[in-house]
């Protein structure tokens, strides 16, 4: 490759599903891949109230057998994914259906990963470590956050040492995506919350990321727009269809931005703290990006300021830098208004563990494409900054 040539991917599902009612649809595309049998990959919550219920339901109606694993645990683990491939392999399944949020997705990935490729999870950490394709999966989502419906990431946690293992594999990306709002109404707000957070953090690192590109940009823009003017009134009131709409629309944008233009040290440090203390992702995005970002504006400050004009921030008279300023605070308003806790201290996370984690965020995947290149100082004075 001559110098300064540089290959851009694009990865998406094939087939997605979005708006009201959508997920009745799940039965139709389970036997349009030709599914007979179904792992159904899910949470115990969602199991208990019955909406793996429905969705079995609808794939019974199309005709193929479903059998319910209900082990996706938060920050799932290589644990939870082998048990789930246990009941995949006994059952002679032939396809994957995940229901919930990142936790369920991530899981069923793992779940298709091992089936497809042998082995244990913890092979394939790393980028496309994988070498044969999974069975089909569908993935029907039930939060405004993660992405994961849609996404080529898996993150699952390492039980021997705590650390949150990020599989980035294009053979891994869901078959087909459902976010039908309807499933999103009864998210509790501090869900509500953590989940918008989360998108937001996608969609701000993605634009700021080293392989950003125009189709990035203008999927990451838009996310942010929407995030900005819905997230509120979804936390406020989780009745509200029009707010529930759009944050799913903005979760699934910045999906699509981050799943080409990757992240940086926001998710790098958060899957630390997730694999340490087995704290919710979305919540740690939500500390850490106002500090994250305050070390990158210097990388290319011209970025941040289209980033406050997204979030609506008046920039109008103001320096290119004081204008890029403005973005944290934005962030930081954003994040108290929706309640998410001040600091990474009130949490529980311990001074002592600021260096092991700071070692083991500069080896994650997602810190390749920070703006900034970061010593294990800066890391560490970033963790230190968001106690």
């Amino acid at each position: 490759m001559a110098l300064g040539e540089q290959v851009y991917g694009y990865f998406m599902p094939t087939v997605n599903l979005m708006g009201a009612g959508a997920v009745k649809k799940v039965g139709e595309q389970v036997k349009t891949l030709g599914g007979t049998k179904v792992l159904l990959v899910t949470d115990a919550f969602l199991n208990k109230v019955g909406m793996a219920d429905e969705i079995k339901g609808y794939i019974a109606d199309a005709g193929a057998e479903v059998i319910i694993f209900d082990g996706a645990e938060p920050n799932p683990t290589d644990t939870n994914v082998h048990n789930g491939f246990k009941v995949y392999q006994d059952n002679g399944c032939d396809m994957i259906v995940s229901l919930g949020g990142g936790s369920s997705h991530d899981c069923a990935k793992g779940v298709g990963i091992v089936a497809g490729n042998g082995g244990n999870i913890r092979d394939y950490e790393g980028i496309d470590k994988s070498s044969k394709p999974m069975p089909p999966l569908i993935a029907v989502n039930t939060t405004a956050g993660t992405a994961s419906e849609m996404t080529r990431f898996c993150i699952i946690t390492n039980t021997s040492n705590r650390v949150k293992m990020a599989i980035v594999d294009w053979r891994c990306t869901p078959t087909v995506a459902i976010n039908d709002p309807l499933l999103m109404m009864k998210m509790p707000p501090s869900l509500t919350a953590a989940t918008g957070m989360d998108a937001l953090t996608h969609a701000v690192e993605a634009y700021v990321s080293t392989i950003a590109t125009p189709v990035t940009d203008s999927a990451a823009l838009m996310a942010i727009k929407l995030i900005s003017e819905n997230l509120r009134t979804a936390v406020a009131n989780g009745s509200n269809f029009e707010a529930r709409d759009k944050m799913a629309y903005a979760e699934f944008l910045a999906g699509m931005a981050f799943n080409n233009a990757s992240l940086g040290y926001v998710h790098a440090m958060a899957h630390q703290l997730g694999g340490l203390y087995n704290l919710p992702h979305g919540v740690c995005n939500a500390i850490l990006l106002p500090h994250v970002e305050r070390f990158n504006l210097i990388a290319n400050p011209d970025r941040f300021v289209d980033i406050a004009i997204a979030m609506g921030e008046n920039v109008e008279g103001f320096s290119v830098r004081d204008a890029a300023e403005k973005v944290l605070t934005a962030i930081e308003k954003l994040s108290t208004d929706v309640g998410i806790p001040k600091g990474l201290a009130s949490l529980g996370v311990k001074q002592e563990d600021i260096k092991l984690m700071s070692e083991n965020a500069m080896k994650d995947a997602t810190s390749f494409t920070n703006p900034r290149i970061a010593t294990l100082d800066d890391v560490m004075q970033i963790f230190q900054n968001a106690m």
